[in-house]
């Protein structure tokens, strides 16, 4: 293995978005042994910078898979169709006129009930979304399709915070 590797390849699993956590977290466990710096504590001070990097490396690649959001992103990008989302807003369409509606409920939410019937709402669009991206990039091989879906989930991500800060202001 190269510390250059990409994250699949580092971990051992097939370059797809459908993952299994478990199978990630346990593979993170024993990647964390083989390259913890106490191992090479005998060997010197460059063996440990060197077990270093690798710890440095090996958790940044787990943060990157564990995550569903950032593991779309990533094999966008691999399969080049980076999302560049501060420079790319395009998303589907009919998504476009949903955000919109969703903004009007949050502006027009006075209770906890319709702010919970939101979250559910967003919840469902979550699923949804995340199953579309892994149908696009596991089977239909369409990482420009699933950049697409990835920026309409960081939305929805985003959407959610401002759902939860409006429960905090209710809640004053």
């Amino acid at each position: 293995m190269k510390l250059s590797d990409s994250d699949f390849a580092l971990f051992g699993l097939p370059e797809r978005f459908h993952q299994d956590r478990a199978a990630i977290d346990s593979r993170w466990k024993e990647l964390q042994r083989e390259a913890h710096p106490d191992r090479f504590a005998a060997q010197g001070a460059s063996a440990q910078r060197v077990a270093m990097q690798w710890s440095v490396r090996i958790n940044e690649a787990y943060r990157r898979l564990k995550d569903p959001l950032r593991r779309a992103s990533y094999l966008c990008e691999l399969r080049g169709a980076p999302i560049e989302a501060e420079s790319n807003t395009a998303m589907p369409s009919q998504f476009l006129l949903q955000q919109m509606a969703w903004r009007e409920a949050l502006d027009e939410a006075g209770s906890e009930a319709e702010l919970d019937a939101l979250v559910h709402t967003l919840e469902d669009a979550r699923v949804e979304t995340l199953r579309v991206i892994e149908q696009e990039l596991d089977t239909n091989g369409d990482a420009t399709a699933a950049a697409r879906q990835v920026r309409a989930l960081m939305f929805i991500e985003r959407f959610a915070h401002d759902v939860e800060a409006r429960f905090d202001q209710l809640g004053q």
